[in-house]
């Protein structure tokens, strides 16, 4: 604890040097030093980014919309291969950027940034770039940025693996009223088609204190709602010198005064416990919501997958789940096309869409991914069957979907009003318990706060409400 400690007052003096960097650079120029980040991927990146930006904004920087900044950085994600062209393509468009602006500093981490022949290409290819880092030093970005400024040379400092875990810095929140708290990193699973543990490392879990200290704090700060993120949230306090289970974390949780709200993800299928059923059957706070990723139906591709569990197990659970906690909202994730699946194998992957019956889900053409075993399969699937394949499980998703709202139309539901409605002046999108969206009139200083609406009308995905007043 000490050195964590230590390490976050090192951080914290490396910004107060920066801090007086940027000033003196700010006095040149007659102007603020601004700066943007890119977020490629999933909430974990996300939440990194928000670290990133507090960082920033904390020396100095001030924020802007456009990657035309003194110092943009991309946290980048890794999951599927065309995420790498994706990224090399913006840095083509950033060189441009930078010979306007000499001055400009690119940074690059993320996911992609632990793989050592990405790190290779940008060293030969892409030499304009500035800092390289990864996944396990986040925290490090005001260090990094002093060595780049101190060495007038590319910086890399890329780690394999680490038991560290630094969260008492600055986080600049996408949104005042709800916001990701991290409570473990890494993953232990390696599913055949899955970069993610050979990127975020094996999993180490954040103390309990730390965490419910963070989600008092972001409470006191005006948070109603939090998400508690981690890769498997079922493995949660295994690697703690005294144990807990995540059912135990979410109770500790639920204590905090003036939280509203709090979600999770991700649980996977093989280790949900019945404890954690029950926490979300009595919670008056925990979301009725689960989202358990499938992957597929086949038991035979589950396998092939190394997801270590059948599609019985899957189903049995799910049913266990919705028995347990009547009009729980159940999404998923699906992926279409794996090597060597056959038109049986997707028939089972519908079959099981028909019998839980997702409200939604995420689904995903499978993206061949180097470095995982799934990429050297042999039997990849046509291009042209995956697109029939994903366009019928669509279709069934949506009949699901239209289903399942239209149980709900006429209730009166407690909604989080998140922002303004882009389509239509005067109308507000609120989220319900359940995840799905609602639209309703209201005024924008509602925005953040609690509110009672009447479901009027289901639109499949989404409803259209009236909002309760009194």
């Amino acid at each position: 604890m000490e050195q964590l400690k230590n390490e976050s007052s090192r951080q914290y003096e490396y910004m107060e040097e920066m801090k007086k960097w940027v000033q003196k650079r700010s006095e040149e120029l007659g102007r603020k030093l601004t700066c943007h980040v890119t977020t490629f991927g999933c909430q974990m990146n996300e939440k990194d980014s928000e670290k990133l930006l507090g960082i920033l904004e904390t020396i100095g920087y001030e924020e802007v919309e456009t990657e035309e900044a003194d110092f943009l950085i991309f946290n980048t994600c890794t999951v599927r291969e065309n995420a790498n062209t994706k990224l090399y393509g913006h840095l083509g468009q950033v060189k441009k950027m930078k010979e306007r602006n000499p001055q400009m500093m690119i940074g690059l981490c993320g996911c992609m940034m632990q793989e050592e022949h990405v790190i290779e290409k940008i060293r030969s290819s892409y030499k304009f770039v500035d800092i390289i880092f990864g996944t396990h030093n986040i925290f490090k970005l005001a260090e990094l940025l002093k060595a780049r400024v101190d060495s007038k040379g590319m910086i890399v400092d890329i780690w394999k693996d680490t038991d560290q875990i630094v969260e008492d810095l600055p986080s600049d929140r996408k949104f005042s009223f709800k916001c990701g708290v991290n409570i473990m990193y890494g993953c232990n699973n390696f599913c055949s088609y899955c970069i993610v543990p050979y990127v975020r490392g094996r999993e180490r879990s954040r103390k309990p204190e730390d965490i419910i200290k963070e989600v008092k704090q972001v409470v006191s700060e005006g948070v109603k709602e939090v998400m508690l993120l981690g890769q498997n949230v079922n493995s949660y306090g295994k690697t703690l010198e005294e144990p807990m289970s995540f059912a135990e974390l979410l109770r500790e949780v639920e204590k905090v005064e003036g939280l509203e709200r709090i979600r999770f993800m991700t649980p996977h299928p093989k280790d949900l416990s019945d404890d954690l059923i029950e926490v979300m059957a009595t919670s008056k706070k925990v979301c009725k919501h689960m989202h358990l990723p499938m992957q597929s139906g086949s038991s035979r591709l589950l396998k092939l997958m190394n997801r270590h569990y059948t599609k019985e197990q899957y189903v049995a659970l799910a049913k266990k789940i919705q028995e347990r906690i009547p009009g729980v909202s159940f999404t998923t994730d699906i992926i279409v096309g794996f090597p060597g699946e056959t038109e049986e194998d997707f028939k089972e992957t519908l079959d099981v869409v028909r019998e839980v019956g997702f409200d939604s889900a995420y689904t995903y053409v499978y993206s061949k991914r180097s470095g995982t075993p799934a990429a050297s399969m042999e039997d990849q699937v046509d291009k042209d069957v995956i697109k029939d394949r994903f366009d019928r499980l669509l279709a069934l998703l949506k009949e699901t979907s239209a289903k399942n709202c239209k149980k709900k139309v006429g209730d009166i539901e407690r909604v989080l009003i998140e922002e303004e409605n882009t389509h239509e002046e005067g109308m507000l999108t609120g989220r319900l318990e359940n995840n799905l969206l609602v639209h309703f009139k209201g005024c924008k200083e509602q925005i953040g706060t609690m509110a009672d609406v009447k479901l009027v009308e289901e639109k499949g995905f989404y409803y259209m409400g009236e909002q309760i007043h009194g």
